[in-house]
């Protein structure tokens, strides 16, 4: 079993990452300051060993303009679910 946070801390996670969105002009601009920070969270998270990659691509979702929308951290925890539960199986 990998390492993982718990589900309602990447819902809280993305959601803070979405909440640019209810600031459209200043919003954007806060993701300079939240892209990075999540990226570390991230990395710290989910174990900086296979998830680098992961945190780096974070990193450029949240810089983006419009792609704050994109829930990563929840679609990281659903894959490491998947996974986990497919091993169990096997």
């Amino acid at each position: 079993m990998e390492k993982r946070p718990s589900f309602f801390i990447c819902l809280l996670l993305d959601g803070i990452g979405m909440l640019s969105w209810v600031l459209p002009v200043v919003g954007e601009a806060t993701d300079l300051i939240w892209a990075p920070l999540a990226a570390f969270i991230y990395i710290h998270l989910f174990g900086f060993r296979k998830r680098a990659p992961g945190g780096a691509l974070l990193l450029i979702e949240e810089l983006l303009p419009g792609t704050d929308f994109l829930p990563t951290f929840t679609l990281t925890w659903l894959w490491l679910k998947a996974k986990d539960s497919y091993r169990m199986t096997a």
